[in-house]
Formats: C-alpha cells, sequence, structure tokens
C-alpha cells in the first residue's frame, strides 16, 4: 500500500544572489511571514564583491548560506542550491529570484496545485501570479510564457495586464510552453527524473530547457493565488552601475542563447532565427546603438557563441 504524502511537504526556498544583499533582505522579511509551516530557506552568494555574505550572515545569523566559489550565473548558481535541498530531503524546491517579495501564502497555493496533479500527469513545475513591484496593480506574468520556435522569441502570459481581472488559470496551463524562473515549485521526482538546470546558458533560456526535457512526462502548472511581487532585472547587479550595464549583459544572453536553444532542440528553425537577429541588427543601427549592432554581428558571425 503507497504510503500517504506528509500534509506539509518539505519545501526548500533557494534564493541566489550576486552583489544584491538589499534584495536579498528584503525578500527574507517576506519569506518570515508564510503560513507554510514546513520550508527551510537556503541562499546560494555567486562570489559576491559587495561584502553580501558578511551582510546577510550579520543580517540572518541561523541563514543557510552556501558560497559558490564563482559567479555561475542562474543555472549554476540555482544547481548549487537544488543538490543542497535535495540531498536535505526537500519533497519540492521553490526557486525563487531574490529581487522578490512573496504573500504570506503564495508557498502554500504553490504546494496545493502541484499536490493536485494534471491530465494524468504529475506536476514537474508550478509557477506564481507575478506582479511588477513597482507596480501592484500591473501583472507581469500569468506564470509562464509562450515561445515562438520559429523567432526565438518569448511573449509572457497575461503581461500588463490589470492584477483585478479574473483569471482562468486552466486556459493559462494550457498556453504555457515554460515558467518563469523568478518563481518556480519544483518536484523532486522532476529533478531526479529529468536533471537539474542546464548551466551552459548562464542567464536565459534555462527554464525553456527545463520545460522542453520534461516534455510527455510532466506537467507545468499554474497557481494563480500565489502572487509574488518582482523588481524585475535586479537580480542581475546590486548596484547603480551595475544595473546601467544589465541591458547590454541581459542582450548578449539573451540573443546567443536564442540560437544556442534553437541549435539544441529546433535546428530546422535555425534559419527564421537568424533572420530575426537580422532584423534585430538592423533596429539598433537605426537607434544608433553601436555596442550592441557590434555584438549581434559576432553573434551571427559565430554562430550563436561569443567567447
Amino acid at each position: 500500500m503507497t504510503p500517504a504524502p506528509p500534509a506539509y511537504p518539505l519545501v526548500y526556498i533557494v534564493l541566489v544572489n550576486w552583489n544584491g544583499w538589499r534584495d536579498t533582505d528584503a525578500c527574507l522579511a517576506s519569506l518570515k511571514a508564510l503560513d507554510y509551516p514546513n520550508a527551510r530557506v537556503v541562499v546560494v552568494d555567486n562570489a559576491s564583491t559587495d561584502g553580501s555574505v558578511a551582510e546577510l550572515q550579520r543580517r540572518h545569523p541561523d541563514l543557510t548560506l552556501l558560497p559558490s566559489g564563482a559567479n555561475l550565473g542562474f543555472a549554476g548558481g540555482n544547481n548549487v542550491g537544488l543538490r543542497y535541498a535535495l540531498e536535505q530531503g526537500a519533497d519540492y524546491v521553490w526557486l525563487l529570484n531574490n529581487d522578490t517579495l512573496v504573500e504570506p501564502d503564495a508557498l502554500t497555493h504553490l504546494v496545493a496545485r502541484a499536490q493536485a496533479g494534471a491530465a494524468g500527469l504529475p506536476v514537474g513545475l508550478c509557477g506564481s501570479t507575478l506582479i511588477y513591484e513597482s507596480r501592484r496593480d500591473t501583472v507581469q506574468a500569468l506564470g509562464g510564457a509562450r515561445y515562438n520556435r520559429w523567432w526565438g522569441t518569448v511573449a509572457h502570459i497575461g503581461r500588463h495586464r490589470p492584477r483585478e481581472l479574473p483569471i482562468d488559470a486552466a486556459a493559462v496551463e494550457r498556453q504555457l510552453d515554460y515558467l518563469i524562473g523568478a518563481s518556480m515549485l519544483v518536484s523532486r521526482p522532476f529533478l531526479e527524473t529529468i536533471g537539474l538546470m542546464q548551466e551552459d546558458y548562464f542567464l536565459y533560456f534555462e527554464e525553456l530547457d527545463w520545460a522542453v526535457r520534461a516534455r510527455g512526462r510532466f506537467a507545468l502548472a499554474y497557481a494563480p493565488q500565489s502572487v509574488v511581487y518582482h523588481k524585475e532585472g535586479a537580480s542581475i547587479g546590486g548596484n547603480d552601475r551595475a544595473r546601467a550595464a544589465k541591458s547590454f549583459t541581459a542582450d548578449r544572453y539573451a540573443l546567443q542563447n536564442r540560437v544556442r536553444f534553437t541549435r539544441r532542440f529546433y535546428p530546422y528553425a535555425l534559419p527564421t532565427v537568424y533572420l530575426g537577429l537580422g532584423v534585430a541588427l538592423i533596429n539598433r543601427v537605426r537607434r544608433r546603438q553601436w555596442d550592441r549592432v557590434g555584438l549581434i554581428a559576432r553573434i551571427l558571425l559565430r554562430g550563436g557563441e561569443i567567447v
């Protein structure tokens, strides 16, 4: 006889910090108000240089803080936390951006939706309603996004819609191609079957890669009442200068990983993806964004790879 699952499965909450201890501190404060009784928090520090480790240890002396030893990117940093959580016996791992704030019942709704299952498949990944932290009446995404393989572009479901509009969760789930990693609950069977995130992306496309690898074996789910406020973009750098340079760094990885992901899963779509990059290059020329022009040209010339 199969034993009944625990009423409150053990959930490890993983935050990755890189030069952003202030955002992480605020996120940790919001997590202390969670109504879920069986959760533990882990912070992975991606080799911060702003004193994050010392500051977080001072402010949260009981915090489990794992130094990664290097800046491993989004996937690599989260994988450090995922390995630790699995070793500690986690039933679920909640990957949460450090630049988020959560409602007290956000995790409770995620777990409840994941436990319910979907269409004959176990739920492997479950997402939240993401709200812009600076505009709390506006949705950033309803759980996840759609992906256009021919152009290599994504569209967040529900982006910019008013928060007060009713949500058809089943309709959202039918549209999901992947879940946004700012708030994503991952089940232990998913991790044991599909494996960890692919680290060669460094930033962006890891969540989509995960979803494609799991297709037909695990369902993607959405918990509309799990509300997370996202500062969007703050997690890539902690100070003003880093954030000013963020858009170039983000462009680099978003564009080159568009090619890398396409080559890995949909190589037949490479011609149209390259065409889309060519259009992006022309638009950057028109805007006189010469650093972006050079970036896109190098990506095109090197087949999506930049050393």
